[in-house]
């Protein structure tokens, strides 16, 4: 396997200047967030994700997580790099310190969140539903409910899962037959199964809280019904000491593409009727607390595909170096060349690079939006806040997911066979990333909630403001010698508005035309919005290289990427434009029995 090494320099530059994080750290409640206190816990965190949890990455792949009648068995060195991340603090990173967390930037957070995934996606599953768990319940259980389960999830000492999906219910969550009957105690017993349940079982930690969709009996159908309960794999006392097992078994794990450390597990509840639950909030509101899980845990999936990519490029850029293959066109030599010197294996190589640094710059500016939105004390912040981290979710989500699926799949071509090889590594990034766009809600769903929900709240507020923010950057760039990337930004950003009010139109009389070009028109405005994110990187550079910094080289390379960005990829996501308004008619145009081979 490929070394793979963090860089704290590329994280800090995006943050700062991309994501804007000097707003985060003027907020009081982050007044602990000094520059070099940043600087050194993410020296620290990059440290932890190579040194501990990288190492455990080929065992996770080929090994995997064991069922047994008696629980899943994680990969060796699973448990103890879990221990290492939980007596560090970082998962409770962001959350409260009366909770037991050390209450920095979620944005902070973030980063260790794209680190972990890189150096061994397996392994970050678990870190990722157990920080959704965390947020689920400070946003909407009692305050009994959180003292007695939370400060254990923070510390690590328990793990979190959240259970939705039911065979007969994927997407479609209000299908759901997972029962809850109340008791006179005021608990639930909870009966049903759940598949696709990630980390419902291991041997990390002495218990996992489950977080399980349920309709109690009488409940409306549909989504209006549900509620969610708090089912730990061990029952918790009122004082947080442990009582005897729960009716809870993990019936068995699934044989899977990649994440092989992962236990997916199908899970059953109240095999002996006595699975106690515990209600989350009120009755039939399961939905919206379970969204609060589920919109923290997109833009952590987004963080996984991004990091994913970071390790497939840096694999491919290894090999490119050193792997001596033909003569580049152009060269007189004779002699044969690294592969690196090809035009075709650079440019491969370049939009990998370019690619990566357009979802990191997205995934950081929604995190900082979160910041602000949670924090900010003033409500008008917190509102602009919310109104971006809304918009730009779905797209960190599918943008940098897709793009780790690319990114992973352009680094087994500059391998060339040997990528296709199980050795070289990069074949375990392809099958593990590819995960990502399905998680959390399908790429499709979100370019849905994007074309549909996002454009509509409030009159098109949320997307105007992006695009008079892209305006105002583009003011910038005549005092940074970078007035030429002015053109293709401003049309970028009328081309999505255009689209946007014809989007708006076409639901009042045939949003199915929307539904077509949903996919398309996600792709257009989040390269639109990568490109704006990574001129603000520029901009910020130009300044620097202005005022004599001396780290030159770094500097030019984020005017040169977003350079390339906008005139390759973002000239590309203009050509999109046809097929976001083709409508939907030709995809029925064909009777479904036209789609398969035809008869002889």
């Amino acid at each position: 396997m490929p070394a793979w090494k963090p860089s704290a320099a590329d994280a800090l530059f995006t943050l700062y200047h991309a994501a804007d994080f000097d707003a985060v750290r003027q907020i009081p409640a982050f007044g602990e967030a000094t520059p070099d206190l940043v600087e050194a816990m993410l020296q620290e965190a990059a440290r932890i994700a190579e040194d501990v949890v990288a190492p455990i990455n080929e065992r996770s792949d080929r090994v995997g997580a064991q069922w047994t009648p008696e629980g899943v068995r994680f990969p060796e060195g699973f448990a103890e790099a879990w221990r290492t991340l939980g007596e560090g603090g970082w998962i409770g990173l962001p959350f409260p310190t009366a909770l037991g967390g050390q209450a920095m930037p979620e944005s902070l957070f973030n980063v260790f969140a794209e680190w972990i995934p890189a150096a061994s996606l397996g392994f970050a599953q678990t870190m990722t539903l157990t920080a959704g768990a965390i947020e689920a319940l400070i946003a909407h259980a009692s305050d009994e409910l959180i003292e007695r389960f939370v400060p254990k999830l923070v510390s690590g000492e328990w793990t979190g899962t959240m259970n939705l999906t039911e065979p007969q219910a994927g997407s479609d969550v209000g299908a759901l037959r997972t029962s809850a009957r109340r008791m006179p105690d005021g608990s639930y017993r909870i009966k049903g199964q759940k598949i696709y349940i990630t980390s419902g079982e291991h041997d990390m930690t002495d218990n996992i809280v489950h977080l399980v969709l349920a309709r109690v009996e009488g409940a409306p159908a549909g989504t209006a019904g549900i509620s969610l309960f708090v089912v730990p794999r061990v029952r918790v006392n009122a004082d947080g000491s442990l009582e005897e097992r729960n009716d809870v078994r993990c019936q068995s794990i699934e044989k899977k593409l990649g994440i092989h450390g992962s236990a997916t597990c199908v899970m059953v509840y109240g095999d002996a009727d006595e699975c106690e639950g515990l209600l989350i909030g009120e009755e039939n509101r399961g939905m919206a607390a379970m969204f609060t899980m589920m919109n923290a845990a997109r833009l952590h999936v987004g963080l996984q595909g991004l990091g994913c990519a970071d390790r497939a490029y840096q694999a491919a850029l290894e090999w490119a170096e050193q792997r001596v293959q033909g003569v580049p066109v152009g060269r007189e030599a004779r002699d044969a060349r690294p592969i690196i010197e090809h035009p075709d294996v650079r440019r491969m190589l370049m939009d990998m690079r370019v690619k990566i640094e357009a979802a990191r710059a997205i995934c950081y500016r929604a995190s900082t939006a979160l910041d602000i939105a949670r924090h900010h004390p003033d409500e008008a912040a917190r509102q602009r806040g919310q109104d971006e981290l809304d918009l730009l979710t779905p797209m960190a989500k599918s943008y940098a997911t897709d793009i780790g699926c690319e990114v992973a799949s352009e680094a087994i071509q500059v391998f060339g066979g040997m990528g296709f090889i199980e050795e070289t590594g990069v074949a375990q990034i392809y099958r593990d990333v590819r995960i990502t766009p399905i998680y959390e809600g399908t790429n499709g769903i979100q370019a849905w909630d994007l074309a549909n929900r996002k454009l509509k709240t409030g009159g098109g507020r949320l997307w105007q403001t992006i695009l008079e923010e892209i305006r105002n950057t583009v003011a910038e760039l005549s005092d940074t010698g970078l007035d030429k990337l002015a053109p293709a930004l401003l049309n970028a950003a009328e081309s999505v508005e255009d689209i946007a009010h014809q989007f708006l139109q076409l639901h009042a009389g045939k949003p199915s035309d929307v539904a077509a070009g949903s996919v398309a028109f996600q792709r257009l405005f989040a390269t639109t919005v990568a490109a704006w994110l990574l001129t603000r990187n520029a901009i910020a550079a130009a300044r620097e290289l202005n005022q004599g910094a001396n780290n030159s080289a770094f500097l030019n390379s984020r005017i040169v990427f977003a350079r390339y960005y906008i005139e390759r990829h973002l000239s590309a996501a203009l050509g999109l434009r046809a097929s976001i308004l083709a409508g939907a008619d030709d995809l029925f145009e064909l009777d479904a029995s036209q789609l398969g081979p035809a008869a002889a």
